[in-house]
């Protein structure tokens, strides 16, 4: 296929790469920040409009719902290049309402729609083993599935409706704060009660406790390795979705309030840019123990 790809960061460089190494014709806008390799792999056109224009299917992987937006209906944004039949994913982390906006225009136009969020971070797009949460058409999903299969290993239709996918990854997302927060605590708990840290991650790595934070998240935590797998602003992102939408349904997310505080305070020390895991510093602050 001639796949438009807009959103070349940390997650989607190497979906990117992955389609091309598929065999599929990538297409991309013009940026400064291209990589040699990008530029050796990709059609370069010099705006979103051109690259729809050329494309079959456009993905999105931006970091916000305004970013988003403004890909898809700014000026010379993807909405003025598409052609009839041409299928639009977006794999960006946004609201579902907008989601919704999105959905209806694009389709207005007479193309395809589907939301189509990951989890699994740079790891697991580097790896093609992205966990796929995609909403939309069962139509649109067989047709995109194939390229789904080329970035991810878990791929879930989790809805015909538009959105779907969205509400899968917000859901994702309070899980693996919890946990991120939960593992912080507990190793904290540890060094704290002076017992060795990496040595109580071992025991409970073959118990009921067991998981991909502890296994992942707890090694960065030990190590002092902050660099960014998934940034925190981006996590603070998707739990403002999560608490915002909570607040119009009139239900309350007490833990996940509590997981964006200690995002808040790491972010207040200057660490909006770190990987997520980087919460332990919030709970080792409140535990009186040095960083």
């Amino acid at each position: 296929m001639k796949i438009g790809f807009i959103g070349l960061g940390i997650m989607g460089r190497p979906m990117a790469l992955n389609l091309k190494a598929a065999g599929h014709d990538l297409l991309v806008p013009e940026r400064k920040s291209l990589t040699p390799e990008l530029r050796a792999a990709a059609t370069v056109h010099p705006d979103a409009a051109a690259v729809a224009a050329g494309s079959e299917v456009v993905i999105t992987m931006v970091p916000d719902t305004p970013d988003v937006a403004a890909v898809l209906f700014g000026p010379r944004g993807v909405a003025e290049g598409l052609k009839k039949g041409t299928l639009v994913i977006d794999m960006s982390s946004i609201s579902p309402t907008a989601t919704r906006d999105f959905a209806a225009r694009i389709e207005a136009a007479g193309c395809q729609w589907l939301d189509a969020p990951v989890s699994g971070g740079e790891v697991g797009a580097k790896a093609g083993s992205l966990t796929i949460m995609v909403g939309g058409s069962a139509g649109a999903f067989a047709r995109a599935k194939p390229l789904f299969e080329v970035m991810g290993k878990n791929i879930t239709h989790v809805g015909e409706a538009a959105g779907a996918g969205q509400v899968c990854k917000v859901a994702n997302q309070i899980i693996v704060a919890l946990n991120i927060q939960a593992v912080a605590e507990a190793l904290t708990f540890a060094k704290k009660a002076g017992a060795d840290p990496a040595a109580v991650r071992q025991a409970l790595m073959g118990g009921f406790a067991s998981s991909r934070i502890l296994e992942v998240h707890a090694e960065r935590m030990l190590n002092r390795t902050f660099a960014p797998g998934f940034r925190i602003r981006l996590h603070q992102k998707d739990l403002n979705l999560a608490l915002g939408s909570a607040r119009e349904m009139g239900m309350a997310l007490p833990n996940t309030a509590i997981a964006q505080q200690m995002f808040s305070a790491v972010t207040a020390q200057g660490g909006a840019d770190l990987d997520h895991s980087a919460l332990v510093k919030a709970i080792e602050a409140l535990a009186g123990l040095a960083p």
